[in-house]
């Protein structure tokens, strides 16, 4: 096992990465930006070294600096976490060449589902579904006029590098189509460094399920189930839960032995998440992408699991076998995720960064909270505006509902502005209480309803 770990990462997941770590007696060492001298996983890990200024080109994504923080420190490994550098082969590379073990799936499997026209064609020659559309990248506005044509309006043009809902244009008609595409590619190129892009259809009433995957170095892929990812704004998502209020225990099954296969084809190794539309309409489902690192709701998945991910990255990048049977990552009960981010929903969810003046985070039967803030820290407006998960289990959905709605409740913050509001209006609303809501629902429940409320 490693005995020094290096996080190159910030905020709330590199706090839970040193929680893991220290539970399996591995040292650690933080990386951070000037601003972040403060933030609390600078506080907990066992070592710190500054990398840079405030920009994440001049410090987060800067390899260079990581490196060096690395083999000064002697670290045996590095974990990514998410965004940042996550899910950059080259930097994958890089550890793997300087004798660092890389906490995550190879680059092979970076580099392969990094790019989402690849993991299509892969995806289709392991019989997998895939959402009907371009054959590869779209090299021109007229090709994909012409794809747009045959699949029928909408569509949707996408980056085949990134995400976060960066290089992505939704086309209705010819006109929107040339527009979308031409800025789709030079957003991507910005964005990713790449402009490639590809067509597919457009499926409008969907849900937006993925699902958790594991591996270890030696061909074992298993599925922890999914999770239901479809209430989002701008195709970032704001609240997650699992199971899927969605799935029938048919669809559930066809849709995680669908993932497993996933798995295999791509040989998986370390952790991923498979992501899925759901067509309501049509009754299925059908591939997006995968993601190659843990994910932001990695937490709804080890409630209802009793299985911690972190560490599981953690063994399977040491070398350990893996050997579990479907019984041990059968679901117990339902857990609802929250992300609370520094944003004000009343004005365009404009960022809220600055000081914390006071915070008390929920507790009591049920809740945990994942965060890096406290009362007295300052948000930097250089990063991502997360600033705590809030997650409640329950034996049920209605019982997990319920713990949300207290959380949240209970849930000060005396500083920034909060899209806490927003998940209260929610967990008000019948139609989400019912479990009837797909992608498109939040765009249209904040013009209806969080508004005029």
């Amino acid at each position: 096992m490693f005995k020094r770990i290096l996080i190159a990462n910030r905020g709330e997941i590199a706090v839970r990465i040193i929680r893991a770590c220290r539970e399996m007696g591995i040292r650690t060492v933080a990386v951070y930006s000037q601003p972040d001298e403060t933030c609390l996983h600078v506080q907990l890990a066992d070592e710190a070294v500054c990398i840079g200024k405030a920009p994440a080109s001049e410090s987060y994504l800067k390899i260079a600096n990581i490196i060096s923080a690395a083999e000064v420190t002697d670290v045996d490994a590095i974990h990514p976490g998410f965004g940042f550098l996550s899910e950059n082969a080259h930097f994958a590379e890089i550890c793997e060449e300087c004798g660092i073990t890389f906490i995550g799936p190879s680059p092979e499997n970076i580099r392969t589902m990094g790019d989402k026209a690849m993991a299509r064609e892969m995806m289709k020659k392991a019989g997998v579904p895939v959402t009907p559309g371009s054959e590869g990248v779209v090299k021109s506005p007229e090709e994909a006029l012409a794809i747009a044509k045959k699949l029928g309006y909408p569509v949707l043009i996408k980056a085949v590098a990134g995400g976060g809902g960066k290089g992505m244009r939704i086309a209705r008609n010819d006109v929107s189509l040339a527009q979308g595409f031409m800025t789709a590619s030079s957003e991507a190129e910005r964005a990713f460094g790449n402009p490639d892009v590809y067509v597919e259809k457009l499926v409008e009433r969907a849900r937006h399920i993925e699902v958790q995957m594991l591996a270890d170095n030696h061909g074992h892929v298993y599925q922890l189930g999914e999770r239901d990812c479809s209430i989002q704004r701008r195709h970032q998502k704001l609240m997650e839960e699992t199971p899927s209020p969605a799935l029938t225990p048919d669809r559930r099954k066809k849709l995680l032995k669908a993932a497993v296969r996933a798995g295999q084809a791509c040989k998986l190794r370390n952790v991923a998440t498979l992501e899925f539309l759901w067509n309501e309409e049509a009754q299925e489902f059908y591939f997006m992408e995968m993601n190659t690192r843990i994910q932001v709701e990695h937490p709804i998945t080890e409630e209802v699991t009793g299985f911690d991910l972190v560490q599981a990255q953690i063994r399977a990048a040491a070398g350990e076998v893996f050997r579990y049977a479907e019984r041990d990552f059968e679901p117990r009960g339902h857990a609802i995720e929250v992300r609370v981010n520094a944003e004000n929903p009343y004005k365009n969810f404009t960022p809220s960064p600055g000081p914390i003046q006071a915070v008390h985070f929920p507790g009591g039967p049920g809740i945990r909270v994942d965060s890096h803030v406290y009362s007295g820290y300052e948000i930097p407006p250089y990063y991502d505006s997360m600033i705590a998960k809030i997650i409640a289990r329950g034996r049920n959905r209605d019982e997990a509902l319920t713990r949300m709605a207290r959380a949240l409740a209970e849930f000060k913050i005396a500083g920034p502005a909060t899209t806490v509001p927003v998940a209260q209006a929610l967990l008000a609303d019948a139609r989400f209480l019912r479990g009837e809501y797909t992608t498109a629902f939040l765009e249209h429940f904040m013009n209806d309803v969080f508004w005029v409320s």
